[in-house]
């Protein structure tokens, strides 16, 4: 699973800071002062990309929705099942589950979830606290995760956007700390996997890159 990440925003990530930048410019300064930057948690307000017209624009959104019962959020959706489960359809402060899952999300409401890493734990057997790990891109500041995003209403019936991230089974690289990852995207990838069907299809049954890992 991911259920933290990493946005930082120091002087060298151009690619970040411009991002959160454009959030300002879009949506004003408020809601980039509401964008929560460095350890990212479920529940946090973060960018995300998406096509408007025919370019990349970032927006904000909250990370994770809502479970049906109004307890807790999901966070993650699995690449293997994502066209099949159960979706949610909000009604003001209560919705109700119908099917099938995902799957409306999935194929019109894909994003891309900016980061600089993410973490994972590794539990030590008879060691009660567990390593936490930095994973990330070699040689790349930047990392871009596949998701899905959603608008949900809160309980005064206000709209807000929410996204999960997609993960798949962990390769070599990752199956030492955790048995899942995100799913990854490449740079060059990001308008594809927003706007085409076939090409989704190819990532969520690909493996995941090669990643590093540091202690965090």
């Amino acid at each position: 699973m991911c259920g933290r990440y990493t946005v930082f925003t120091e002087a060298e990530i151009i690619e970040m800071r411009e991002i959160i930048r454009e959030v300002g410019r879009r949506f004003g300064d408020d809601a980039a002062k509401a964008l929560k930057t460095g350890e990212i948690f479920p529940t946090n307000i973060a960018p995300i990309l998406g096509i408007e017209g025919n370019h990349l624009a970032p927006r904000p959104a909250k990370w994770g929705f809502p479970k049906w019962d109004g307890k807790g959020s999901i966070i993650n959706a699995k690449a293997e099942t994502v066209q099949k489960l159960p979706t949610f359809n909000n009604s003001s402060a209560v919705y109700r589950q119908q099917p099938p899952v995902f799957r409306s999300p999935i194929m019109e409401h894909r994003c891309v979830i900016p980061s600089t890493g993410f973490y994972e734990w590794k539990h030590v057997e008879g060691v009660k606290k567990k390593d936490k790990f930095l994973l990330r891109l070699p040689g790349s500041e930047m990392l871009y995760m596949a998701g899905i995003a959603n608008v949900f209403k809160d309980e005064s019936g206000q709209p807000y956007e929410t996204y999960c991230i997609l993960t798949t089974a962990a390769n070599n690289s990752v199956s030492v700390v955790h048995d899942r990852m995100p799913v990854i995207l490449m740079p060059d990838e990001l308008d594809k996997w927003l706007a085409d069907n076939g090409f989704m299809n190819r990532v969520l049954a690909r493996d995941g890159p090669e990643l590093v890992l540091s202690a965090a």
